[in-house]
């Protein structure tokens, strides 16, 4: 099953669109996607793709997880998703272990943010979080993504506490792609809690990195978020 996959895949793919991608997703030497391979299939296109495979088991799924193309990374992680929705409890388990078994192949922000609230968020929400914490003191960008990102799934139920602790944990990371994903995160939370994002960012907004907190108050009122980035509250 998996070999027709890969062969439908690299019949899509377009090799001007995958330079493209390849300059997009950072694939340079010392950059944060370096060396990456893509076959050029834009999201959509691969969207329905996985769609049509819905039905594969989850050890097909899983196995095009370790891919040395982005897409195919992208296509199996999009088939766990799904897989994951529609799977009784003990199905849920072994998908979110294969998940977390594999984070060293979700290596780029579009693959952990496709995923990772669908799947890790979606099945520690009523568990232990230790996990995420976990991967939040990881020496791993992707990991620590995974760790914010997945937070993202409690967001949707209206709890914050696990989010706004990870993210007082990623205050000094150094990684902009992480800042980006906290930021992203508090926006988040503002939405539904406008009061409790300001207090948070009452506390940390000075000290906090400056793409973190565009991030954060990208939604604010003009005049309220000029006064954040002019340091005025």
């Amino acid at each position: 099953m998996n070999e027709n996959i890969q062969t439908e895949l690299k019949w899509l793919g377009n090799k001007e669109y995958a330079a493209r991608l390849r300059k997009y997703f950072k694939t340079g030497k010392g950059e944060y996607g370096e060396g990456d391979r893509f076959l050029g299939i834009q999201v959509p296109v691969l969207r329905k793709i996985a769609k049509k495979y819905r039905k594969i088991s989850i050890g097909e799924a899983s196995e095009l997880v370790k891919s040395q193309f982005h897409e195919e990374r992208l296509f199996s992680l999009l088939v766990l998703v799904d897989l994951f929705k529609r799977a009784n409890d003990k199905d849920k388990k072994k998908i979110y272990t294969v998940y977390l078994s594999n984070t060293k192949f979700i290596n780029n922000w579009d693959l952990v943010d496709a995923s990772a609230g669908h799947i890790v968020g979606a099945y520690l929400l009523t568990r232990d979080k230790k996990p995420i914490y976990v991967l939040a003191r990881s020496k791993n960008i992707w990991e620590r993504r995974i760790s914010i990102v997945s937070t993202s799934y409690f967001i949707k139920y209206n709890r914050f506490v696990d989010t706004l602790n990870i993210a007082e944990m990623l205050l000094g990371d150094e990684e902009d792609l992480i800042h980006k994903a906290v930021g992203w995160m508090l926006r988040e939370i503002g939405k539904r809690d406008f009061e409790l994002e300001e207090r948070f960012l009452g506390k940390y907004y000075k000290s906090m990195p400056r793409t973190m907190l565009r991030y954060a108050i990208e939604k604010f009122p003009e005049e309220k978020r000029k006064s954040y980035l002019k340091g005025e509250f």
